[in-house]
């Protein structure tokens, strides 16, 4: 049997299946079926399924009981092939993909489904032109023409697999939910925000500090309302061009503190209050829809539910089913770990070999034991923050680290001169809108003849940064580490659903360097273990074979708010 096969939603409501040779074409007949959980549980030893998108597919399976341990989610391909051919934000559907190889019109990408609440999606929901198992196939056998023009084919497999391994985490997480009590949530608003009022206006706690706030200006106030807010301020002779917290709360008024308290309170009410309960949670489970590969940098991002941003007093309703556990586990200073490995800086190799403190063996190296100094400077290489301080302290990093603030600093002169920059498998950051034969550079390393993209206009993404080539810089030199880490933590997912696999253990959420794992009390030093271990497998994946370590620090509790 092939270790690869296609799996192709038909107009009919079947599915199309078919073997895939090593160069990605079909190695024996399209045969239609009636049934895709049948056609998936009748080939148990295949080892890669290869389809158009995870999100289309999985949620249907998984919903009948089948689990596929791999796949090739076309699409997550075509993005990531774009953007290292310098293409990023064109079409990236499988239709825009097989006009672009047939010559003709590209169509435009469909609009992202907005999010239901509790809703579930059909398998093979038209989105966009459909797309038939043999041009399909064709789509295929083309993206692994591309992935081998690339400069490091390898990386590349190595990404798209990662990527397309993160799909099907996002899509079983989506399944699984996160185990949420709604009692609990009630009580916790009532305590924070006292009784609703009839007619849905604002709770009575933000109704007495909107009266204290108004109180305090001597005026109706609409603290709800930053421009009155403001405005107030001026009329008491203090001018503040925003109520951000650290613009306000240094102001000697007496408004400040309740606005403070009132602005805290309304995010809670507005963003997690008893709507969003109502909207987002579903027989003890928080389902936010998770969306892998969400933004320029690989993180993930959530279509509705604000999943990941949930204030830690709110934390206090994710609570573990009786029996259970939450194992939280908190990659620990995981950016400057990255940096180390991607510019092979042999000092700071050696620090991140350690699994203390690097920022404390940082400040012993370069800031005569001040820690909080030497974490300034890294966070400040990795983040732009050059100036002032910033720059004495990246002088000091930079003499005893040098090809780790070579590193950044590359990245950010190819953000600023309008070049293509890379993380470590090939993830690739778009640059400004720009024209000509100018040549590409991965982060730090010259590029070939091979890997030069001429002609192609090339639009900077919007909302990542502004069209300033400063800021360019600042988000490029950024890109590399976040870009890099987000590639390992794909990898990091991978090995622990692969490790849990045989385990009632389930993978229930995730954001950047955090990981929660829901499991029976029994298997929680199993997970605890398997993480470590999927910390280890990744980071050799990823980079290679360097010092550098990627511990965890983790909680096993039976409520998200007392995780460490």
């Amino acid at each position: 049997m092939a270790d690869r096969w296609l799996l192709a939603g038909a107009e009919d409501g079947g599915v199309d299946v078919a073997p895939l040779g090593p160069d990605g074409l079909s190695a024996g007949p399209v045969r239609r079926e009636a049934d895709p959980a049948a056609a998936v549980r009748s080939r148990p030893g295949v080892a890669r399924w290869v389809w158009r998108s995870t999100a289309e597919v999985c949620p249907r399976l998984l919903a009948t009981g089948v689990r596929v341990e791999r796949c090739y989610d076309i699409e997550a391909a075509e993005t990531l092939l774009l953007g290292h051919e310098g293409r990023y934000g064109e079409p990236r559907s499988a239709a825009a993909a097989l006009a672009r190889l047939r010559g003709g019109p590209v169509p435009p990408d469909p609009p992202q489904r907005p999010a239901e609440p509790g809703a579930q999606s059909p398998l093979f929901e038209p989105r966009g032109v459909h797309v038939p198992a043999p041009d399909l196939i064709a789509v295929y056998a083309e993206q692994q023409r591309r992935i081998e023009a690339t400069a490091h084919p390898d990386r590349m497999r190595l990404l798209i697999a990662a990527e397309s391994a993160g799909m099907l985490v996002a899509a079983e997480m989506n399944h699984a939910g996160l185990p949420w009590r709604a009692d609990v949530h009630r009580a916790l608003l009532h305590d924070l925000l006292g009784e609703r009022y009839a007619g849905g206006g604002e709770p009575r706690r933000l109704a007495e500090l909107a009266e204290e706030i108004s109180a305090a200006f001597g005026r109706r106030v609409r603290p709800d309302l930053p421009a009155d807010v403001v405005k107030a301020f001026a009329q008491a002779g203090i001018k503040v061009t925003s109520t951000r917290r650290w613009e306000i709360e240094h102001i000697d008024h007496p408004a400040v503190k309740p606005l403070l308290e009132y602005k805290k309170l309304y995010r809670i009410w507005v963003a997690h209050g008893w709507s969003w309960l109502q909207d987002w949670v579903r027989d003890g489970r928080f389902r936010p829809e998770f969306l892998a590969g969400g933004t320029v940098t690989g993180r993930w991002v959530t279509n509705g539910g604000g999943g990941l941003q949930i204030p830690k007093v709110i934390r206090r309703a994710v609570v573990a089913d009786p029996g259970w556990r939450l194992v939280v586990a908190d990659a620990d200073q995981m950016e400057p770990r990255v940096l180390a490995a991607i510019s092979r800086d042999p000092g700071l190799m050696e620090v991140a070999g350690r699994e203390s403190d690097l920022y404390q063996a940082v400040s012993e190296r370069a800031f005569s034991g001040d820690r909080a100094q030497a974490k300034l400077a890294v966070l400040g290489a990795i983040y732009g923050q050059t100036s002032g301080d910033g720059l004495k302290n990246l002088a000091a990093l930079r003499r005893r680290f040098p090809r780790a603030v070579a590193c950044v600093d590359d990245a950010a002169r190819a953000g600023e001169e309008g070049r293509l920059v890379r993380t470590w498998l090939g993830r690739t950051c778009p640059p400004a809108a720009r024209t000509g034969d100018d040549a590409t550079e991965e982060a730090g390393v010259p590029v070939t003849e091979e890997e030069q993209d001429p002609g192609a206009a090339r639009p900077w993404v919007p909302g990542y940064a502004s069209t300033d080539a400063r800021a360019r810089g600042r988000f490029a030199r950024n890109f590399v580490v976040q870009g890099s880490a987000a590639d390992w933590a794909l990898l990091l997912l991978a090995a622990l659903r692969r490790a849990l696999a045989d385990m009632a253990a389930e993978l229930v959420f995730f954001q950047h360097d955090e990981v929660i794992v829901h499991c029976p009390e029994e298997e929680a030093q199993a997970v605890v273990t398997a993480i470590r271990e999927a910390a280890r497998l990744a980071g050799r994946l990823t980079f290679g074979e360097t010092p550098v370590r990627f511990p965890f620090s983790t909680s096993v509790v039976e409520c998200y708010a007392d995780a460490k």
